[in-house]
């Protein structure tokens, strides 16, 4: 393991804040490292990894395609994209969508699509939210350490706090194109939008007639329970989604219910036939195994056996499916690496938040270790 840590530390760019442990394989729950050790994954790829790891769907998916066609650009049709592109539909209440790679690709496109649509350059985005790292989407993202390095970023955006209705009322005016919100703030601190708070924000937008769009980067395709967290929430006019879409290969997409027009955007990647023909197999997934209700199962039991832990150190366990949160009253950091010792892995989100998105799949044995492992080591 160590000459596989220093070779990468030694070639890699530095962005990334690594972990001493080099992960060589994954299997449902687990991932295992160089050495043999075993972890369940509650990191899940950041998100991206909500059906397991090597998904046997995704994996034959991936296999059969790969020896039929590996790229198509979108100047010509294809069957793969053709069948990825009606489910979409089948799953969603959109007829069109713009196919891409990642989910800040996603988010640019949608920020891109409601300017030419509405003509107006505009856009209001939560505090705590995130969006991405490319300019148009870190220009929406609201944490100062991603921004000031990179300022002057993209004008015309605003902040706001996120389930403040009065507030977005007095920051959207008749230059605003759109609002770009989490259901869920995921980066933020699993931050819950409230129900009525969605309800004004879709008034507010079809009275000034300004596009709605919900990120669904980190919430979408099963996470929170629902098929899309804003399901039964909200009725977006565009929803951005990537990480779990397809199943662990890079993809991203926007749904809509208009045709942008010809020539005002473009990926060369975006679409290609294994991706696509991935996430029809991530759909098929989610319908065969009836992950939704399992996840609402899972969900609720994973919040109440952390509940259940006797710790002055937590103020607040909170969350919607395997979307869950524990806050602390300090910073996380120690006890992320005393849970990598007894086998779990997590991550931070905010400023004082362990963050647990497992995959999918995950059962109330596996729940009930990493429950045990956060119980010991905050004593």
């Amino acid at each position: 393991m160590r000459n596989m840590i220093e070779i990468e530390r030694g070639f890699t760019s530095g962005v990334y804040p690594k972990r001493e442990v080099a992960i060589v394989r994954g299997e449902g729950v687990y991932i295992y490292d160089s050495e043999g050790r075993r972890y369940i994954d509650c990191v899940g790829g950041i998100g991206s990894v909500n059906l397991g790891h090597c998904n046997e769907y995704v994996v034959n998916a991936v296999r059969e395609q790969c020896g039929k066609l590996i790229t198509c650009i979108e100047i010509f049709y294809n069957d793969a994209r053709a069948e990825l592109l009606e489910r979409l539909a089948e799953v969603s209440s959109f007829s069109r969508f713009f196919l891409c790679n990642s989910g800040a690709e996603a988010n640019e496109a949608a920020i891109k699509f409601a300017r030419v649509l509405t003509g107006r350059s505009g856009i209001v985005s939560a505090k705590r939210g995130f969006h991405g790292r490319t300019m148009g989407a870190l220009s929406a993202t609201h944490k100062l350490k991603y921004r000031q390095p990179f300022e002057p970023l993209v004008p015309g955006f605003k902040f706001v706090n996120y389930n403040d209705i009065n507030d977005l009322k007095e920051n959207v005016d008749e230059n605003t194109a759109a609002v770009i919100l989490e259901i869920i703030q995921g980066e933020g601190g699993i931050i819950i939008g409230d129900h009525e708070y969605f309800r004004q924000v879709r008034e507010l937008c079809d009275e000034k007639g300004v596009m709605l769009i919900i990120d669904e980067v980190q919430t979408g395709f099963g996470r929170t329970g629902r098929f899309f967290a804003s399901d039964g929430v909200v009725v977006p006019d565009m929803i951005t989604m990537a990480k779990s879409m397809a199943g662990g290969i890079p993809m991203g997409a926007v749904a809509m219910n208009v045709e942008i027009p010809k020539m005002l955007h473009g990926s060369t990647f975006g679409g290609n036939p294994v991706a696509c023909a991935a996430s029809s197999a991530a759909i098929d997934f989610i319908r065969d195994k009836n992950i939704l209700e399992h996840v609402n199962e899972m969900g609720e039991y994973f919040i109440q056996e952390l509940r259940k832990i006797d710790s002055d150190k937590i103020r607040d366990v909170r969350g919607e499916g395997l979307m869950i949160g524990v806050e602390l009253k300090e910073k996380p950091s120690k006890y992320l690496k005393a849970l990598m010792e007894r086998g779990v892995m997590a991550n931070i989100a905010g400023v004082s938040v362990i963050r647990f998105l497992p995959p999918l799949v995950i059962t109330k044995e596996q729940i009930d270790e990493v429950v045990n492992a956060l119980r010991e080591v905050l004593g």
